[in-house]
């Protein structure tokens, strides 16, 4: 049977990441992937924004690896040609009774460290966007968009260069803990065309919305360590015709996620979205990704609050994704959970739950935040 140093399950652009972490360690890695490529599920369903880490709770490890995920990422694809576009935004209070939200806001990002971030009045953010209605707004300069794909296909490269190998249309069928001590590991039973069996040293759960599922294949793991997976649909209109701004346009932020906001593609295309519908399944494989037309009707009154010159009929629905989230509807946000075996006795066995947006921002610094908990373990 063969034996690795690590498995990582799930070529998400988190899995991806890590995976390319473990490789440039030296381990002796392989990436497991269900489908036929990487990248396919919420890693292709996202608006590929880059985050400045503006919303999370202070001390969080959203808001940590957001904020040094930004520089890290900005900072990768200079140094591997992977474009990004430093579009800057702008998020804003539509009327005077926003704006102790707004700052609350620009105060909750000043204590995340999020640099390049002020308050400005509602003129001087008429004067970059002439279209906008606003009475202030924050103007946080390094929220950008990345080509996601571009970055997850380098990042492939780069695990595949440091000697990683990528299995396609191999799911995890089970994981069984083997010996003890420092010389545990896992025997895996692999599914697919080519199904086989695996020894690895390290088991890592990258596996997104299906990590909980995944981590229900591992033999002895208590079920109370599994988090419950929800569900939380976003849909995406994209507007006919140019876009009128220049800058990403957020509203204040609304329960489960950050309203319906206005991004641009590489090529300055505008989208709007995600909303947040609450899918009522127990498992990812009822996930209906068609956009439902009418839930446009509600966008056309979210953005006339911010864009009142948006014309009728003029957006027509996208695409839709879906976050990954464990917390239920109506609780605060979740943050990123790393299941380590001080949490579950597990030796060599890391699950990563929760890790929605900003997932994507925070991918290279939660690849080498893994790093540090493996070495303590």
């Amino acid at each position: 049977m063969e034996q690795v140093d690590c498995v990582v399950i799930g070529a998400g652009v988190v899995g991806l990441a890590v995976a390319r972490e473990m490789a440039l360690q030296g381990r002796e890695t392989i990436l497991l992937e269900r489908e036929n490529a990487f990248g396919t599920v919420s890693s292709a369903r996202n608006s590929e924004v880059i985050h400045a880490g503006i919303y999370y709770p202070k001390d969080s490890l959203k808001a940590k690896l957001c904020v040094a995920g930004n520089r890290l990422l900005y900072e990768y694809c200079r140094s591997h040609q992977v474009a990004t576009q430093p579009y800057g935004k702008l998020i804003v209070a539509t009327d005077e009774n926003q704006i102790d939200a707004l700052q609350a806001i620009l105060y909750k990002a000043q204590n995340n460290g999020v640099p390049e971030i002020k308050m400005i009045s509602g003129e001087e953010a008429k004067q970059l966007e002439p279209k906008l209605k606003c009475s202030a707004a924050i103007l946080s300069a390094s929220t950008g968009i990345v080509d996601s794909h571009a970055y997850m296909l380098s990042l492939l490269g780069g695990f595949e260069d440091a000697g990683g190998m990528i299995a396609y249309q191999s799911p995890l069928m089970s994981a069984k803990p083997i010996g003890s001590g420092a010389q545990g590991g896992f025997e895996l039973d692999i599914g697919g065309p080519d199904g086989m069996k695996l020894q690895t040293k390290l088991l890592i759960n990258c596996a997104g919305m299906s990590a909980p599922a995944v981590a229900q294949q591992i033999e002895g793991l208590d079920p109370e360590q599994i988090p419950k997976a929800y569900f939380a649909k976003g849909n995406y209109f994209s507007l006919s015709g140019k876009s009128p701004f220049t800058h990403l346009i957020y509203p204040i932020p609304e329960p489960g996620g950050l309203g319906v906001h206005l991004t641009l593609d590489m090529g300055g295309q505008a989208k709007f979205g995600p909303d947040v519908e609450w899918l009522e399944i127990d498992a990812e494989e009822q996930i209906d990704y068609t956009v439902n037309p009418k839930r446009g009707d509600g966008f056309y009154e979210a953005v006339r609050r911010y864009w009142p010159d948006l014309k009728d009929n003029s957006l027509q629905p996208d695409y839709s994704g879906v976050r990954a989230k464990i917390v239920p509807p109506n609780s605060p946000a979740g943050d990123f959970c790393f299941n380590t075996p001080q949490d579950h006795s597990l030796q060599g066995l890391f699950n990563l739950y929760g890790f929605e947006s900003p997932g994507l921002t925070s991918s290279i610094a939660i690849a080498m935040y893994l790093k540090g908990l493996i070495k303590r373990s």
